[in-house]
């Protein structure tokens, strides 16, 4: 099984550890939740989703029971207390046409089901697969990469998919396309859409301009942003006059029209950071806010806000303090923008053990380290954390390390900073009359459902997540719920569409 780059190198036995570390600074909680042992999994360089049943979900890239003698990567659920199921193993019959190592985390749709992707495998020429599995584990696979001759589709969507407004999915390869030559042979990416019953269209393959200044390598997801169209990155190309090709910004309509807004190391000594390996997220002010995993002012790495015409500023800089003890290269860790208005993720090396770190940084640019890896002996409480977080409606951060743990093959932990519940709404805009749903951590006995002060009529499916629809007279702002202990708001404002 064939690899771009050694990323894999780079880059419930044991539930009962549960090894819990008070972190120095007050009102923080740090918690090994898990440490996979092989057999239930190993490796997760995903991140967590929250699931409308409460639980998070996720993917290991190998370990399970099949796929001698490493495994082939599994899905899993856990529960916020740290009950772990394998929900699937890869590679689940003898020709892999299930496909194999999922370094992508899973998106839930609005059908309930989750999707998400292996870059490996298949029932084509080793391109991986995109797959949906339903809550209770039946995975079905919707399609095979390298369908098409010299994988003109799309080879290795090593990305998380997302689902757009128009309800299709949208993701990225980061190999194979229409434009041959590529490093190791394989091609330079595209972007791709998806119904969620397994229709593929490629809207753009990179390196289709001369000296691929539109950039190529997209390891990174894509973000939908409120005026509908789709950013990513590439890790590398672009038009950089110090380095020959850094990586880039892009914006791409959902029909396929790609923009190149910056390119990585325009500026002298590369201070605005190279390489960027993750997605991009949309805060609440309207900007763009993302990592570089390499270069900035001190080479260990940058983050960045981007407006979305493409005004880029370095916000903070890796490597600042001695020892790289702020952490070093946010490899695949996209932000994310917490209740509390600041920006919280992941470093995969530097902080106080050299292992990676956990940080908090402002809108402006002030950075903190939360945790550092590696700090139990051993590193039982995890190392090398790729993924980024995922804040769950209980107002507790989650996540995964690729390695360390009671058995040295990854973790999934929590990190409690003292923030409270809130409610997320799915999706994040509509028109009048539209479905949402709303998620949140104990919703019993929901007296009262509001958009920006508007009373919506709805039912409470569970505890965990109440069904509505988009009132009349309703306008963008914050949807409350009114439970009897307390009114929870959403995590951002429900944006009302003509």
């Amino acid at each position: 099984m064939k690899r771009i780059v050694n990323f894999a190198k780079r880059a419930s036995a044991v539930f009962a550890l549960l090894a819990t570390t008070q972190i120095a600074l007050s009102a923080q909680t740090f918690t090994t939740l898990h440490s996979f042992d092989g057999t239930d999994g190993a490796n997760p360089y995903a991140g967590l989703v929250q699931a409308t049943n409460g639980d998070l979900y996720g993917t290991t890239s190998s370990g399970g029971p099949s796929c001698a003698p490493d495994g082939c990567g599994t899905i899993f659920k856990i529960t916020p207390r740290g009950a772990l199921t394998t929900l699937y193993s890869f590679c689940a019959n003898n020709v892999c046409t299930d496909g194999a190592t999922p370094y992508a985390g899973l998106v839930q749709a609005t059908d309930g089901d989750l999707y998400g992707t292996n870059i490996q495998l298949g029932g084509n020429f080793d391109g991986g697969t995109v797959f949906k599995i339903n809550p209770s584990g039946t995975l079905t696979t919707l399609y095979s990469f390298c369908l098409q001759a010299g994988c003109a589709d799309g080879d290795e969507p090593w990305a998380p998919l997302i689902q757009a407004r128009n309800s299709d999915l949208y993701g990225t390869t980061v190999a194979g396309g229409a434009n041959p030559g590529g490093t190791y042979g394989l091609r330079y990416g595209t972007v791709f859409k998806i119904t969620p019953n397994g229709t593929l269209t490629t809207l753009y393959s990179f390196c289709s301009q001369s000296g691929c200044t539109d950039g190529y390598f997209p390891w990174g997801g894509l973000l939908q942003a409120t005026n509908g169209d789709l950013y990513g990155t590439t890790y590398l190309g672009g038009s950089s006059p110090f380095c020959q090709g850094c990586g880039t910004l892009f914006r791409i309509t959902p029909s396929g029209t790609l923009t190149t807004l910056y390119s990585f190391c325009t500026q002298s000594g590369c201070a605005d950071g190279a390489n960027p390996n993750a997605g991009l997220i949309e805060a609440i002010n309207g900007d763009l806010y993302g990592t570089t995993s390499a270069l900035g002012a001190y080479d260990g790495g940058t983050i960045f806000k981007i407006t979305p015409s493409g005004t880029l500023t370095t916000l903070y800089s890796f490597c600042t303090q001695n020892g790289c003890a702020d952490g070093a290269n946010p490899s695949a860790a996209a932000l994310v923008e917490a209740t509390d208005g600041n920006f919280y993720g992941t470093t995969s090396a530097g902080g106080a053990n050299g292992q990676g770190t956990v940080f908090k940084m402002t809108p402006s640019g002030a950075l903190t380290t939360l945790y550092s890896f590696c700090s139990q002996s051993g590193c039982t409480d995890g190392a090398t954390p790729y993924a980024g977080l995922v804040q769950d409606t209980n107002g507790t951060f989650y996540g995964t390390t690729y390695a360390g743990g009671a058995n040295g093959v990854g973790t999934v932990f929590s990190l409690s900073v003292g923030l409270g519940p809130f409610v997320e709404t799915r999706p994040t805009s509509g028109a009048v009359g539209a479905a949402v749903e709303i998620l949140g951590s104990d919703l019993t006995g929901a007296t009262g459902v509001s958009f920006n002060g508007t009373a919506a009529a709805f039912t409470v499916a569970s505890r965990y997540l109440i069904t509505t629809t988009v009132p009349a007279g309703a306008t963008t702002g914050k949807v409350r719920v009114v439970i009897p202990s307390r009114t929870l708001s959403s995590n951002v404002s429900f944006r009302v569409q003509p």
